[in-house]
């Protein structure tokens, strides 16, 4: 007879230093255990490559551990690397606590909506995970409605732009804090001497953008280094990617003379520094005007571009713990506190060689 090598959850225990209840209630309920003791037992997890038995367990739980999710529209090749970092880190995270991704496709929200009632009723998913949340969002009125536990990578906005605290907004969600991401890009320049910052974003309508071009308009507000009334001189809003990022940076170059740019995507970073590296006067004098990417992709790594950096594994993890809570009758709904089932992360500033020791042309 072979004998069987597979890690128990005894052996996790083991490793783990904690009972073997600790074990199960990480993998099951991760809102009982203690974050230092979650970290530690998800280690020993993945260092013994343990699974639980999928079978013995849907058995036991009447569940299926599989969560869904809709698989966005290829987005820009450079910003679209967004999403599928959260989403492989998610996936990641689901798997060392016994679940799955289930993956779909839907041309809008409605067709959204309509998977739903087939992953939940035929596909047994447990729960439902949303990306790219939007004013006056449907989806999550419908799963709140039909009772589908699921949490949102993304705050609720009200149809001013503003986030909505009305009750039916009041679900589990994670989001990146993006107005504090390009606080901290234009006080960075600050620091390094600039003073007309320019902002390159997104046109009306977009909620996220219109959180992050709202950092930049109170830090510049904050330093006043511009009047007031030239603020509105020194920004644009056009479609992400690089050629309409290189138009806009190539227009408030010529209108608005700024030395640095911060900008809300990666892909409108790149524009930027194209265009500013083309300049006549740039040419001349060797002096580059600064810019500041959003989201720090792998591109930006590869060309020294400073970006802001979304904390995409905590927010995965976050994500998934609030959900899992749900299922597992945790108190992440309606009874529990709002800090604890509504979470800001604060992104952080990468600094590379677009933006550092740049002295801006007097």
């Amino acid at each position: 007879m072979v004998e069987d090598r597979r890690p128990t959850l005894q052996t996790v225990a083991a490793r783990a230093a904690v009972s073997k209840q600790t074990v199960s209630n990480a993998l099951n309920s991760p809102h009982l255990v203690r974050p230092d003791t979650l970290d530690r037992v998800l280690g020993a997890v993945a260092e013994l490559g343990y699974r639980p038995h999928a079978a013995a367990r849907q058995l036991r739980t009447s569940r299926s551990h599989v969560v869904a999710l809709r698989l966005e529209p290829t987005a820009d090749g450079i910003s679209g690397a967004v999403l599928d970092r959260f989403l492989h880190a998610l996936t990641e995270q689901a798997q060392l606590r016994g679940y799955r991704v289930m993956l779909f496709t839907a041309r809008d929200d409605a067709a959204e909506i309509a998977q739903y009632g087939e992953l939940v009723d035929e596909l047994r998913v447990d729960g439902v995970v949303l990306t790219s949340t939007h004013r006056g969002d449907p989806r999550t009125h419908w799963l709140a409605e039909h009772g589908v536990p699921f949490v949102t990578f993304g705050r609720p906005w009200r149809p001013d732009g503003g986030m909505d605290l009305s009750p039916a907004a009041a679900h589990a969600w994670v989001d990146v804090d993006g107005a504090t991401g390009t606080r901290a890009a234009v006080e960075h320049l600050l620091a390094l001497g600039h003073r007309r910052i320019a902002y390159v974003g997104w046109p009306a309508g977009s909620d996220t953008g219109e959180d992050r071009r709202g950092g930049w308009v109170r830090a510049m507000l904050a330093a006043g280094t511009v009047p007031d009334g030239e603020l509105e001189s020194l920004w644009l809003g056009v479609p992400d990617g690089a050629g309409a990022g290189a138009e806009a940076a190539e227009h408030l170059l010529a209108t608005a003379a700024p030395t640095a740019f911060v900008c809300a995507s990666d892909s409108l970073a790149l524009g930027a520094l194209a265009a500013a590296r083309s300049t006549a006067d740039a040419a001349r004098s060797g002096v580059l005007p600064a810019v500041v990417g959003f989201d720090d992709t792998p591109v930006a790594r590869a060309v020294g571009l400073t970006s802001v950096a979304q904390p995409l594994t905590e927010a995965a993890d976050r994500v998934l713990g609030l959900l899992l809570g749900q299922l597992t009758g945790g108190s992440t709904g309606p009874d529990l506190d709002i800090a604890d089932r509504q979470v800001l992360l604060c992104p952080n500033l990468v600094v590379r060689a677009s933006s550092a020791h740049r002295t801006p042309p007097p």
